[in-house]
């Protein structure tokens, strides 16, 4: 993939609009990783600054200059207010008027149901992972109970009896 983006980072580099460009997270860029969510590598993240969002396409360098010609462009904002939909405007209008405190707390508290809904999934997984764990070992243990009965020698008698018959009525 590496070599796909930096063509694209060229292809987009004397843009005014738009910005491609790739940020090493295990260095320098480790905070910014860290503060926009980034947790495997290679990440994508597109849109605004201050609320970027993963990219789900394709990696190929036809799919991503595709999406970026199409998808890389000034974007609903405060700065580009114009561009919104009325609600969205209503929504900003609305925010702006919220003192920094009001804003922090509103942010904070959004912040949390995005990371109860993760520390949820992830204790959800953990009991299915436990689950699966119980599941496995019974299904090991009843076949391990079965041969153990003697559904190997059941067989070899099974064949040795179809091998004696065919030989009687030779």
């Amino acid at each position: 993939m590496k070599p796909d983006w930096d063509k694209l980072m060229a292809a987009f580099a004397s843009s005014t609009t738009q910005l491609v460009g790739d940020v090493d997270c295990t260095a320098e860029g480790k905070p910014l990783c860290d503060a926009n969510g980034v947790k495997g590598y290679p990440t994508i993240k597109w849109g605004d600054p201050n609320a970027l969002e993963d990219y789900k396409g394709g990696r190929d360098l036809k799919t991503l200059q595709k999406f970026a010609e199409e998808s890389l462009k000034p974007v609903c904002s405060p700065a580009n207010i114009d561009l919104c939909d009325p609600d969205k405007q209503a929504d900003i209008e609305k925010f702006s008027a919220m003192s920094d405190s009001d804003l922090d707390s509103a942010i904070k508290g959004q912040e949390k149901v995005i990371e109860d809904a993760e520390s949820n999934f992830k204790e959800e997984v953990s009991k299915l992972q436990a689950t699966y764990t119980a599941l496995s070992e019974a299904k090991e243990k009843a076949a391990e109970d079965v041969k153990a009965s003697g559904l190997g020698l059941m067989k070899s008698v099974r064949a040795h009896n179809q091998k004696s018959a065919g030989k009687d009525e030779l």
